[in-house]
């Protein structure tokens, strides 16, 4: 059962968009979801450290918000950080978050628009153009990626 831990800001809308644009590309991934039906979502936006848990969910269709496991911790919130994850916060997040749930063995995936966060080359990340966000092309190459993982 992959994990898919979900940037929203660049992902599901355009980075730096008017807020009347904020989650125009949900449609687009929710439907990508459903065609993975086992996978499982954490969210790891920026959103997670501003909004209460419910208030995220609800943005969602009630289908794929029920599968919305979390939101990962804030990197200065973990008590030990492996040493090669210290200057890549979201993989540190996501790694952690994996630990604390028990589930360090599931396979996973991040959807982001920057890879600065994760450590080069990492082979979790799915990359989605920040000025756009994720669009129907990306999102099947994000299906073909999260079915690889079952």
């Amino acid at each position: 059962m992959p994990i898919l831990f979900l940037d929203f800001d660049g992902v599901l809308h355009p980075e730096h968009c008017h807020e009347s644009k904020h989650f125009c590309c949900l449609p687009i991934l929710e439907e990508a979801l459903r065609q993975v039906p086992e996978c499982r979502l954490v969210i790891t936006s920026i959103w997670r450290l501003e909004n209460p848990f419910h208030a995220l969910r609800d943005r969602f269709s009630p289908d794929i918000g029920a599968r919305i496991e979390g939101v990962t911790p804030r990197l200065s919130d973990l008590k030990q950080v492996p040493g090669p994850l210290v200057s890549y916060q979201r993989e540190a997040e996501c790694h952690a978050w994996l630990w604390a749930n028990g589930v360090a063995h599931r396979p996973w995936l991040a959807v982001d628009d920057r890879s600065w966060p994760y450590r080069p080359f990492c082979k979790s990340l799915f990359l989605v153009n920040g000025a756009t966000g994720l669009v129907t092309s990306s999102a099947a190459q994000l299906v073909e990626c999260l079915q690889k993982l079952r």
